[in-house]
């Protein structure tokens, strides 16, 4: 199957930048991540994805997932489940391993589900 590769441009805007602000991601009372390092990533007339660092999330509550998807501007995703003694959120955030070019800064992090965790976006 032949995938296309998509540009960032007019028609479909991408921006990613420095958050410059603090962002903690919360499963029942358990912190997740917290992070005055996650980066904006701005697409087309989408909410705001925040990119955590993976240095800022607690590994010892994340698993694999099998879900995957793709996208055309970013590249292949691939998701995490959030546990902990709450428990599971399934594919509670996702991450670009290997992103394309345009959004190559995103490498390294991952962005968590609004409606599925709790992130809550501060002054750093």
């Amino acid at each position: 199957m032949s995938r296309s590769v998509r540009i960032p441009g007019p028609d479909h805007p991408i921006t990613v930048e420095p958050g410059g602000v603090r962002v903690v991601v919360k499963v029942g009372g358990h912190v997740v991540a917290d992070s005055t390092r996650a980066l904006a990533l701005r697409e087309a007339d989408y909410p705001v994805a925040w990119y955590v660092p993976r240095a800022d999330v607690d590994a010892t509550v994340l698993s694999d997932s099998d879900t995957t998807t793709y996208c055309p501007y970013k590249g292949d995703a691939t998701y995490v489940t959030v546990t902990t003694p709450e428990g599971s959120v399934q594919d509670a955030a996702w991450s670009y391993v290997e992103p394309y070019e345009a959004v190559a800064p995103i490498a390294g992090h991952l962005a968590f589900y609004p409606n599925r965790v709790e992130v809550v976006v501060g002054d750093a």
